[in-house]
């Protein structure tokens, strides 16, 4: 079982999902923390230092890697979905939840943390508006279930999540899960 989180920078994946690894008793990791462990340095210093491409390759090899051998639940970086192949892997992989938030959510939430490069531009509302329009279609095309983050709380979130996927038919009750692990 591998349930898979989708979205832009701060829309609540990593959050989400390790709530949700607690919930079911699953193990939970971060593509972008492991990503950096690959590095042995922050994705920024990376992207910075070798570019983009050379960052989605590396990407694009962990995503790769997750989907096929990690058996939990998964949060992606906001960038995962620009490459084909991660798209595909991911969708045919596991169980995709795309948590939709606007740019002005996002923006909301990310104002005060200055160590994401993303709101390091002239017009941060902006970017996120660019990242947005670009990225929502291939969220969607990535998905199997879409979520949006506006209004409820994390716990509420949580349990509309985990009542779709089981209506959807995916085992959210796993044989391991501790019920007083909330």
């Amino acid at each position: 079982m591998l349930i898979i989180f989708v979205g832009l920078p701060g829309s609540g994946k990593t959050t989400i999902g390790r709530q949700m690894g607690r919930r079911l008793g699953l193990p939970f990791l971060d593509s972008d923390t492991v990503i950096e462990q690959r590095l042995g340095c922050s994705i920024r210093e990376f992207f910075d230092r070798e570019g983009e491409e050379r960052f989605r390759d590396i990407e694009q090899n962990v995503l790769d890697d997750l989907s096929k051998y990690h058996h939990g639940v998964l949060s992606t970086g906001g960038g995962s979905v620009l490459r084909p192949l991660n798209r595909q892997n991911l969708h045919t992989r596991g169980k995709v939840v795309y948590l939709r938030s606007t740019p002005e959510e996002v923006f909301r939430r990310l104002k005060h943390d200055m160590q994401r490069p993303l709101l390091q531009v002239n017009d941060p509302q902006e970017k996120l508006r660019a990242l947005f329009n670009e990225r929502d279609p291939l969220y969607r095309e990535t998905a199997h279930l879409v979520f949006e983050t506006g209004r409820p709380s994390i716990k509420r979130l949580l349990n509309t999540i985990i009542a779709e996927l089981d209506l959807d038919g995916f085992d959210t009750h796993p044989a391991n899960a501790n019920p007083s692990r909330t």
